[in-house]
């Protein structure tokens, strides 16, 4: 089973369930906006792959932030932007025993996830 973290009106990850939906993989899927992120989810997240691929500097909300909150980033200011605003956490997030995938490149999740 893998857990499946992201935003259901988001392209990639329409395109990965779609992808798990046509290899048979059995998942659950998490929507971030309504139901946020545990903070222990986030901090394993971070651990696992780092603060820097989990947070996306390119979305709306990121830019939408105030200039204050976008500066001086570490990880410390980037897990509690993200808990307040799960949009930032890049997508989506694919959790299987103990691994962590950030994104959707379908090579990737074929050796990891298939």
């Amino acid at each position: 089973m893998v857990d499946i973290y992201g935003i259901s009106n988001c392209d990639t990850v329409r395109k990965a369930r779609k992808w798990l939906e046509a290899e048979g993989v059995e998942y659950r899927f998490h929507d971030l906006r309504s139901d946020g992120v545990p903070a222990d989810d986030l901090e394993e997240w971070a651990d696992a792959v780092g603060w820097e691929v989990l947070l996306n500097r390119r979305s709306t909300t990121f830019r939408n932030l105030d200039e204050a909150d976008r500066e001086d980033m570490d990880r410390a200011k980037a897990l509690r932007l993200m808990q307040a605003h799960p949009t930032l956490i890049k997508r989506p997030v694919a959790v299987k025993a103990q691994r962590v995938l950030v994104g959707f490149t379908q090579s990737i999740w074929e050796n990891d996830l298939a």
